[in-house]
């Protein structure tokens, strides 16, 4: 939200998916969702797939060391039952609802 563009931050924060990303901004938020859902499932292919998409070594480090921290943190959060922000308790309809406008045809 920071860069002062309101639908970028609504696409980021519901689908990122429906934000006009690069391929490799793209390939890295895809990279995040399988470690941070299927962490089980990864392997040395996600990495060489970041890789030829312009990633060195280092930048997929400290992305996988950022992915790690925040799913470290909701994990913690979560484990302790720490409030969510107001942004973050929408019911599934309300979601659904500031979703819609941003949605390909």
């Amino acid at each position: 939200m920071e860069s002062k563009n309101p639908e970028a931050a609504r696409h980021l924060i519901f689908d990122y998916r429906l934000a006009k990303l690069t391929p490799a901004q793209m390939a890295f938020c895809d990279y995040a969702v399988k470690l941070t859902l299927h962490p089980q499932d990864m392997n040395a292919a996600d990495v060489q797939a970041l890789r030829e998409v312009g990633y060195s070594d280092e930048q997929i480090s400290l992305g996988v060391q950022v992915i790690s921290f925040f799913n470290y943190i909701n994990r913690v959060a979560d484990g302790l039952q720490v409030d969510d922000e107001p942004w973050m308790e929408l019911s599934l309809e309300d979601w659904k609802q500031q979703k819609a406008p941003f949605r390909k045809s």
